[in-house]
């Protein structure tokens, strides 16, 4: 099939020394229409400065009211083939771990039913086939869970669980972060394919503080994995890094607590002051690694910019005995979740997400109606206002 759209500004991203997303969507181009036909659009954004995508219009399958994005062309009669073209997100594996046999088929699938393109996972954390029309919807699902998989969140509603690798391949992770990720998908199947939330919910886990899923940016519940006792110290091995590089530069002096020192030729950390960052763990992984009671730390309210603005998550739990729980197939994380929506569904608006409707009925009054105590890691920062009101107890 010949190139029926002339693309210019598109073939300069071509020339960089980098691999360029042109190239693949105009590979997929040579078999696809409808996908030569996102080319010409894509060209006419760029030349315009304008996104040419419309809303309005649903897309969906049948007894789902989640796991597509609409996405309708603004000229239909010039690009027929992307009058719709719609996305299809589908939960991935755990850790993200396919075999090729799988691959192939998801390929022939997107290929067959929409314009040969896919996703792998972009901030979703999903798989995404790219260019669905609605007529071809229901045929492509079918086909998606004769593999043996689902279609994710999108809208209001639980969105797709996602994890790293965890211990199926890092020697940092502090606990499962795949069978966790699996038994909530799981569990909440009704959450993530219909929407009853005011706003998008996301649970994201990552095994060590080096977050490699970006957890405590980018979710409203987040699971990174620590550890309760002392830092494991192989002196010996401190010796030998000491003689390799700048200890003191490198590791010490960018402790964030500095909570490290040198006592002659041994290392000494306090740990009561250790925020568990793993920087110098990172550093000199042979000399120091976590300790034996490993769990997980919970921060609660991050999101990506919207309405007011990105935030971080907050210390939720310090400590969470993830591990011990796991035998009881999270039995108070989960008690803990429904506290927690519960509370944002009677007091939450729409399109409010959970971090924001703490910000604006106060942490006091978050914790009371979740059943949580105060605890000191909660406090993000010094209260700026020096006033106290004191009633006496018991005072009506």
């Amino acid at each position: 099939m010949g190139k029926k759209h002339q693309t210019p500004l598109l073939d300069e991203l071509k020339k960089g020394k980098w691999i360029s997303f042109v190239r693949e969507i105009e590979r997929a181009a040579e078999k696809s229409e409808r996908t030569e036909d996102l080319l010409g659009q894509v060209e006419e954004s760029y030349r315009d400065k304008v996104n040419h995508w419309k809303h309005g219009g649903m897309a969906g399958v049948k007894g789902y009211g989640a796991g597509m994005v609409g996405r309708f062309s603004e000229f239909p009669e010039k690009y027929p083939g992307i009058k719709e073209c719609h996305s299809m997100r589908i939960i991935p594996s755990a850790g993200f771990f396919y075999n090729s046999d799988f691959l192939r088929k998801l390929a022939d699938i997107s290929e067959k039913h929409a314009g040969g393109l896919l996703n792998f996972h972009g901030a979703t954390g999903n798989i995404q086939i790219l260019g669905m029309s609605q007529a071809e919807a229901e045929d492509a699902f079918q086909a998606i869970a004769e593999l043996g998989f689902d279609l994710g969140g999108s809208g209001s509603d639980l969105r797709t669980p996602s994890c790293c690798a965890g211990q199926a391949r890092c020697e940092f992770a502090n606990y499962d972060t795949m069978k966790i990720c699996h038994d909530l998908t799981e569990e909440y199947q009704d959450e993530l394919h219909r929407p009853a939330f005011n706003y998008k919910f996301k649970f994201k886990f990552s095994g060590c503080a080096n977050d490699c899923v970006a957890s405590a940016a980018r979710s409203d519940l987040a699971f990174i994995g620590t550890w309760k006792d002392k830092i494991k110290i192989n002196q010996g091995e401190v010796k030998n890094y000491v003689q390799k590089f700048n200890v003191q530069k490198y590791v010490l002096d960018k402790c964030p607590t500095k909570c490290m020192w040198f006592e002659g030729d041994n290392l000494v950390i306090d740990d009561e002051n250790c925020v568990k960052c793993m920087h110098c763990i990172n550093e000199m992984p042979k000399a120091l690694r976590a300790g034996d009671e490993k769990g997980a730390s919970i921060l609660i309210g991050a999101k990506a910019p919207l309405v007011t603005g990105p935030r971080m998550g907050m210390m939720l739990v310090p400590f969470y005995d993830i591990n011990e729980d796991a035998k009881n197939d999270y039995e108070q994380l989960k008690a803990l979740i429904s506290n927690m929506w519960e509370f944002w569904d009677e007091f939450g608006v729409s399109r409010e997400r959970i971090g924001e409707l703490i910000g604006r009925v106060g942490l006091n009054t978050f914790l009371e109606g979740i059943g949580l105590e105060p605890m000191p890691e909660m406090v993000e920062h010094p209260r700026s206002n020096p006033f106290i009101k004191f009633t006496e107890e018991g005072e009506e």
